[in-house]
């Protein structure tokens, strides 16, 4: 079974209220879980001290036990100093699909002309090989 700590969502309809939670993650987004930690509210001001409540001590013990935090709840735990989020990077996401999908058929041609150049050397090779291999024989007969 493995446990993470995620949101659930709960409040009402365009009036969002986020719970804290440790679930099986198996288990649905809403559904059954095992403890809550917290809760979130995203409507308040970002300075306002209600707008996130977590029990550190419950989380860190949930950790230790296995717990893998969600993406958002690595911010929340990062920004308040109990683990270390590693930054994202993807630079390849800026760029358009159908750029990114002209490189990677440029890349796909590439390589394959790299394999074929790989195979006709190696040909090339085996032939000078066999060459003078026959040329070898040839002056110990005579």
């Amino acid at each position: 079974m493995s446990l993470v700590i995620r949101m659930a969502r709960a409040g009402t309809k365009k009036r969002p209220v986020y719970h804290i939670v440790v679930a099986d993650s198996r288990s649905p987004r809403d559904g059954r879980f095992i403890e809550r930690l917290g809760h979130f509210n995203p409507l308040l001001p970002k300075e306002k001290t209600e707008r996130l409540k977590l029990d550190l001590e419950k989380v860190q013990a949930w950790m230790k036990k296995g717990a893998q935090p969600s993406d958002r709840v690595m911010r929340f735990l990062d920004a308040a100093g109990v683990a270390k989020r590693e930054k994202r990077n993807n630079p390849v996401k800026a760029i358009p699909r159908k750029e990114r999908r002209a490189a990677a058929e440029e890349a796909l041609k590439a390589k394959e002309a790299g394999a074929a150049a790989a195979k006709t050397a190696a040909t090339v090779k085996a032939a000078t090989e066999k060459a003078a291999a026959d040329k070898a024989a040839a002056a110990a007969a005579s």
